[in-house]
Formats: C-alpha cells, sequence, structure tokens
C-alpha cells in the first residue's frame, strides 16, 4: 500500500507540474535518444514515418465507399481543418456516450459519411490516416477535452496507471514514474509520455499506436493486454493524453 501511495503520489506530482503549480520535469522520450536517432524525427526526408503521412495524403483526397466521398469532399484542405485536432483527443463523443480515440473518431468518420468499411486497428490505412491527420498539428501543445463527463473515464485511466498487473507485478507508474531516468538494459527508462503516436519504431520496423506500445508493455510484465478500443484501453489513453497536457505533439515521432 505504501509503494502504490508513493507512486501515486510521483504521478499527481506530474499532473502538477502539467497546471504549472511547480517546475515542469517532464521529458518527452526524444530527450532520451541518441543525436542520430533525434535527428532522423526532425527531418523528413528522413523519418521513415512520413511514408505512412504521405500514404494518408493520398487517402484524405481519394474517393471511397458507396458515397463516393474523400474526406477532403467535407473537411477540404486538411492543414487548415485538421489544424489542432489531434491535440484535443480522446475526446467525448455525444452519439456513443463516450471517449473515442483520434482513430475511433476518423473511421468513425469514414463509415458515417462515406458508408465504407472501417480499417482494421493497426492496419496501414488506419495508421496512415491517423499519421496525417496529426501531423497537421505537429508543434501544438496536447490538449485533451475537458468535458465534464469524461471524469469517470479519466480517473480510471489513472487507477489503471498505478494499478499492478501481470505475473512481473508493477505498474505503469513504477517504470515510467518511479524509475524514470534509470537504465534498464543499457537504455534509458523514459516518462512514458504520450507525445508522438502513431509513432515509428526502429524496433518495430514500421509504425504503431499508442495502444499498441500500452499492449507491449503489458506482454512485457506478462499481464493479458487490453483489446484494441476496449474502455479500459481508451481510459489509459485519456490519462496519459491529460498527463501530456501541454507538451508538445510530435507526430510522427521516431523512437529506438
Amino acid at each position: 500500500m505504501l509503494r502504490r501511495g508513493l507512486a501515486l503520489l510521483s504521478v499527481l506530482a506530474l499532473a502538477a507540474c502539467a497546471l504549472g503549480n511547480g517546475p515542469d520535469t517532464r521529458r518527452s522520450g526524444f530527450d532520451d535518444m541518441g543525436a542520430s536517432t533525434q535527428a532522423m524525427q526532425r527531418d523528413d526526408t528522413q523519418n521513415p514515418g512520413m511514408l505512412w503521412v504521405q500514404d494518408g495524403a493520398d487517402l484524405w483526397g481519394r474517393r471511397a465507399g458507396r458515397s463516393d466521398r474523400s474526406c477532403a469532399d467535407c473537411h477540404g484542405d486538411a492543414a487548415r481543418s485538421m489544424r489542432g485536432v489531434a491535440p484535443r483527443y480522446p475526446a467525448f463523443d455525444t452519439a456513443r456516450g463516450t471517449a473515442l480515440t483520434l482513430g475511433q473518431r476518423i473511421q468513425q468518420c469514414r463509415v458515417e459519411r462515406q458508408q465504407a468499411p472501417a480499417a482494421v486497428p493497426e492496419s496501414r490505412e488506419w495508421l496512415a490516416l491517423e499519421s496525417f491527420v496529426a501531423t497537421q498539428s505537429r508543434g501544438l501543445p496536447i490538449a485533451p477535452d475537458r468535458d465534464a463527463r469524461l471524469a469517470d473515464l479519466r480517473q480510471r485511466g489513472a487507477a489503471l496507471f498505478t494499478q499492478r498487473m501481470g505475473q512481473l507485478d508493477l505498474s505503469c507508474a513504477q517504470c515510467h514514474t518511479e524509475r524514470a531516468g534509470l537504465r534498464l538494459g543499457g537504455s534509458v527508462i523514459p516518462q512514458g509520455q504520450a507525445t508522438g503516436y502513431p509513432i515509428y519504431r526502429l524496433e518495430w520496423q514500421g509504425m504503431g499506436s499508442l495502444q499498441r506500445r500500452i499492449r507491449n508493455c503489458m506482454s512485457g510484465v506478462r499481464a493479458e493486454p487490453f483489446a484494441y478500443g476496449a474502455p479500459d484501453m481508451v481510459a489509459l489513453e485519456l490519462y496519459l493524453s491529460e498527463r501530456a497536457r501541454g507538451m508538445a505533439l510530435e507526430t510522427p515521432a521516431v523512437r529506438p
């Protein structure tokens, strides 16, 4: 109980910094990378995630579904209409009465407006469109939805962040708050700030969502991973977005 309490206090301290109640000690994973990997992220001609962004740009203008409409037909130039959208997600969706991630919202739009089948989570199509939309807000501060109807779900996410799980009996907070900055297997343990998703990981040799990264961590502690889009997964993503409030969106970020 004492250890869990200390972990929760550490998490609350980071949240307080985000609200301007003390020095902001938060660090993006970018800050812990080597110079060559940082250079890869900075330069769009070297950043492999831009391949997905370009695919997303093509999908944005491509007519699809029974409506024979494209995203551009409704939303126009993404550089204008999508600027500032990604930093607000996950956001409350009135029709469903719960939070939707950015990827879910894009697919909802495709189903309702284009009358096209939703893409499969983590598919090239899903990640390409999400990456393209998110990149329009690159550099803007993360500013998740403060709708009061999300309070319970956000609180659930905060509880999951400090909840021990799996055969190793570890929580997110024990690694990414208590031990952030230390080393594990020669690599710096990051704070786990969700600033650059979808993200290109050299380990994956491809793009992946925040939910894929969470599932990787859960497998690492030998826990049963949440399903993509499951309520607990969205709750944790919502909390991580709040935890990174005010930090710059980096999509498409690159990580080792």
